[in-house]
């Protein structure tokens, strides 16, 4: 089986890598990681929002969100894939790409875990600290900008690169509309193959495992190293 494996890996590896680019649209492993990163960042500023608000004293602000957030979070994700990728044209009239799907997919569901740990790092962080920037004459926008958020995003980095893992397991449901991300990727060389089924998820499973592992241990690195910090402060 290793030989198997080994002659795989050297006959498609750049098509596990890029899909048909550049005679085609990129695909691969290149795609799951460029939707993944490219849709956590465009999440990153709705999130923010989202947080703060999650956060709000005022309830007209405040229940809203929560009930937005809760709303997403109990709707299953490949559900949403097929509400934009066939119903969202059937009203509107404008279809989109599987790519572009996705990624407004993953930008929703990203915006509503990264409101969460936004608001949860605000909650841990020390009482007065927004008062005391309050006090020192900063705006409530200034006083988010300068002293709250930056904490915040500072202690919630790991659960940001843990909410990357999730994002790039999710773009595997990209399948179902086609997208040629890696999963897709590897489907197309076991019909290619045939017989060695075993062999190609083998090697789809140990790429998924590598790069969420990877990213996993720097998560747990970074709140180690954070958690060391808060300590010495103390």
């Amino acid at each position: 089986m290793l030989n198997s494996i080994i002659e795989l890996i050297d006959t498609y590896w750049l098509y596990f890598l890029v899909g048909q680019y550049p005679e085609g649209p990129l695909g691969g492993l290149a795609l799951t990681v460029l939707l993944s990163a490219g849709a956590l960042l465009l999440a990153m500023p709705l999130g923010l929002l989202l947080g703060v608000a999650r956060v709000s004293s005022r309830r007209a602000v405040r229940w809203p969100t929560a009930a937005l957030v809760q709303l997403v979070r109990a709707v299953p994700l490949l559900l949403v894939v097929f509400w934009v990728y066939f119903f969202l044209p059937a009203v509107t009239g404008v279809k989109t790409g599987q790519a572009t799907t996705m990624l407004m997919v993953l930008v929703l569901f990203d915006s509503i875990y990264l409101a969460e740990i936004v608001a949860s790092g605000i909650r841990a962080l020390p009482k007065g600290q927004l008062e005391s920037a309050r006090s020192l004459g900063l705006s409530y926008p200034q006083a988010l900008r300068l002293v709250v958020l930056p904490q915040t995003l500072r202690r919630g980095l790991p659960s940001i690169v843990s909410q990357l893992v999730s994002t790039i397991k999710a773009t595997s449901l990209g399948y179902i509309i086609g997208l040629s991300e890696v999963s897709f990727i590897a489907t197309q060389v076991n019909t290619l193959v045939f017989t060695q089924a075993v062999e190609v998820y083998l090697i789809l499973a140990l790429t998924y495992f590598i790069l969420c592992f990877g990213l996993s241990r720097l998560a747990f690195l970074l709140e180690r190293r954070l958690q060391g910090r808060t300590v010495r402060v103390q």
